[in-house]
């Protein structure tokens, strides 16, 4: 392997690797080796990042070294490690012998027959500490499996053979169980990209053929027949159908896609054949982006996080320090017995690794990060999901965020004597072959109602003020006001009319004749289905301050915000003006959370405590803007992913609380010779089985997605 292969950043996935120990001793294992830059240990992913200058060792001797530390180095090719099957059995098998070995000594068995049977349970219990600690001690690090291991062979040299057995086998149960636990969050990530097929029907010289996603190019054509999974990115060439796009989206409701509209692998289709166009390789689809930016986050640390970590930094050295005054002071300065008091440092010794502790954190965030993500919501990291948790104000963004982004026809007035129909007959005639988006509106409210347009002749566009054509025998307009008055007789009504959609926040346009005004047609940019639920469960929530922020006009601002009963609406703001109005609330003493676009409302989003960028499935830029990425347009999911933050904070600081009070009360118990090694062991390992268990259920669907409830 030459230089530029082992400067370049590398992974490495390793087997037994489910707690922060495991972690530091990889990590401590790696850092001695010259020309290593960057080590980047991830527990939950059970991998190991690495990144080197020139000179930095090749792949066989970065995996010696972690295999010198205890651990086994995975194949990429491999399935999932059979290491927790070793464990199992390992723990089967000394529970059996620790089991008998009691039994032996309760029944009155002979001795010579006990200490066998006990000494034999703490071999095999310890099959998988033991090398963990040497590689731990050549490291020179105190981790757990070093504190275990000296506290069994303590016991063992003081002739408490029953200690050390019940406290080894223990210890490699809750091993066991922490490792299954662990995979079972790990799993749940992964399974995000399970949900895209390994193959995909592609067009190739007039045949279909089945080929693996990995080797379709950008560029061609696949096909996706009913009821398959989407494999990639792409552009719709030919047919309609509906898609269920929740893995990616969350949205629950299938969605109507027809050629020309982007379709996202993961997603299921519905009951039509689908040619599509491919956008977007196979390493680089939406959900391969989620998955990426959902590692990413993990290895971010949230507060909480540092916290711990600098509180164990000091606990560990203290309590081991206490252990070894324990287990010497007393014999030595007071005559007392050796063996009662080395038992209670040894006791000490396990109480001294703080597992459950450092563990609580990286798997509750992990947890609560995988669960929002499968629906359809990326929090960036931990920090970003406490900020989440902690908002009090949210300030949305109007067009394309609480409104739809598209004008629709709100309302059809006819005047002079014809039909509403046939008002909204001849002005889907007139614009019928325009492209402006008021023609798109009055032509697609036409053809929801079943109105079949008349075939304009002599369409011409005015600009800046509508369009002209001539239908069935007469010229048409469809305009403004100054078109009307431009024509002559105007009427007061129309004038009054135009005037009355402008105060509802609406665009009125006129459908006129030679003689004047023969109808009036209101557009305005319609507000979601899912805003005013939204809102509702906001304020629910707790959220003190609902409010818009946006450069559109007052009147169409207001008449939104009444609509939603928000508590303020700021209109005709440039975008710097956007993010004075964020900071102004910061100011008031408010957390503030801003949702927009992810581009366009870049300061303000910035300036936020959380950026929440929506709508962004197809978009890697407003992935990398926000803190938070609706990856739907359903802005329910936002309530929903705050009910999510809080849920998680919740399960954090029980897991903390149960952590750090365990401690305390074995902290206390093994100092006054009540608690035994083997109590010690418990209730340790039991905190770490106990916190990665609670710590799962921020991963769970939780009511939290229904909406306006949640924590």
């Amino acid at each position: 392997m030459n230089g530029s292969d082992t400067a370049r950043p590398r992974q490495f996935r390793v087997g037994g690797m489910d707690c922060p120990s495991c972690a530091a001793s990889v990590e401590r294992a790696l850092g001695t080796l010259p020309g290593i830059g960057e080590v980047r240990v991830d527990v939950m992913q059970g991998t190991v990042h690495v990144a080197g200058g020139p000179g930095a060792p090749p792949d066989a001797r970065v995996a010696a070294a972690i295999r010198r530390a205890g651990y086994k180095v995975i194949d990429p090719g491999d399935g999932s490690p059979a290491q927790g099957k070793g464990r199992f059995y390992a723990a089967i098998a000394g529970g059996v012998l620790l089991g008998s070995g009691l039994l032996v000594s309760w029944t009155g068995g002979p001795p010579a027959l006990v200490v066998p049977l006990l000494a034999a349970a703490t071999l095999i219990s310890s099959w998988y500490v033991v090398p963990r600690a040497l590689g731990a001690l050549r490291n020179r690090a105190l981790d757990i499996h070093v504190l275990m291991t000296v506290a069994a062979i303590g016991a063992a040299i003081i002739g408490q053979w029953g200690e050390a057995a019940a406290a080894m086998w223990l210890f490699g149960v809750a091993q066991w169980l922490e490792g299954y636990a662990v995979g079972r969050a790990r799993h749940a990530i992964t399974a995000l990209m399970q949900v895209i097929p390994s193959e995909a029907t592609v067009r190739r010289e007039s045949r279909d053929v089945r080929v693996p996603v990995e080797s379709v190019g950008l560029g061609e054509q696949i096909l996706i027949r009913p009821g398959d999974r989407v494999p990639l990115d792409g552009v719709i060439l030919r047919g309609t159908s509906s898609l269920d796009q929740s893995p990616i989206t969350g949205e629950s409701v299938p969605v109507d896609r027809e050629p020309g509209m982007s379709v996202y692998a993961g997603s299921i289709n519905g009951a039509g054949s689908l040619e599509v166009e491919v956008t977007h390789r196979a390493d680089d689809t939406s959900l391969a982006r989620i998955l990426h930016a959902v590692e990413e986050a993990q290895a971010s640390r949230a507060p909480s996080q540092s916290f711990v970590d600098r509180f164990a930094a000091i606990y560990t050295p203290l309590v081991v320090l206490l252990a070894l005054a324990v287990a010497v002071l007393p014999p030595l300065l007071a005559g007392a017995g050796w063996e009662m008091w080395v038992t209670r440092g040894l006791t000490l010794l396990v109480v001294a690794c703080p597992c459950a502790l450092v563990i609580a954190t990286p798997v509750t965030i992990t947890s609560g990060l995988a669960g929002a993500a499968r629906h359809g919501v990326l929090i960036k990291g931990g920090a970003q999901l406490e900020a989440l948790a902690d908002i009090t104000a949210v300030v949305f963004d109007k067009t394309g965020t609480l409104t739809e982004g598209r004008l629709a026809v709100t309302d059809v007035v006819a005047l002079n004597g014809i039909s509403e129909s046939e008002v909204l007959r001849l002005a889907a005639g007139v614009e019928r072959h325009s492209e402006h988006p008021v023609a798109r509106a009055i032509v697609a409210r036409a053809l929801e109602e079943g109105i079949v347009a008349p075939e304009p002749t002599g369409f011409a566009a005015m600009s800046g003020s509508g369009a002209r054509a001539h239908i069935e025998g007469r010229d048409l307009f469809l305009g403004n006001l100054r078109v009307c008055d431009e024509l002559g007789n105007c009427s007061t009504e129309a004038h009054e009319l135009v005037e009355r959609f402008a105060d509802d926040g609406k665009t009125g346009v006129l459908l006129m004749d030679r003689q004047g005004p023969i109808g009036a047609l209101a557009l305005a940019d319609t507000v979601r289905e899912s805003a005013a639920p939204a809102v509702a469960a906001l304020r629910a929530h707790g959220i003190g301050v609902l409010a818009m922020l946006t450069g559109d006009n007052r009147a169409v601002a207001e008449s939104v915000g009444r609509m939603l009963k928000l508590d303020a609406v700021h209109a005709t703001l440039l975008p710097g003006e956007k993010r004075e109005a964020v900071l102004a609330l910061q100011r008031a003493g408010h957390r503030v959370g801003v949702v927009g676009d992810g581009i366009n409302d870049t300061p303000a989003l910035a300036s936020a405590d959380v950026g929440i960028a929506m709508g962004v499935a197809g978009t890697p830029a407003a992935l990398e803007v926000a803190d938070v990425a609706l990856m739907g347009e359903d802005l329910t999911v936002l309530p929903a992913a705050l009910g999510r933050a809080r849920r998680t904070r919740s399960i954090l600081r029980a897991n903390l609380i149960l952590a750090l009070g365990l401690k305390g009360v074995f902290l206390v118990l093994a100092g006054a010779g009540v608690a035994t090694l083997w109590m010690a062991v418990a209730a340790d390992t039991g905190a770490s089985v106990l916190v990665v268990a609670n710590a799962l259920r921020a991963m769970g669907r939780g009511r939290e997605w229904g909406v306006g409830s949640g924590e």
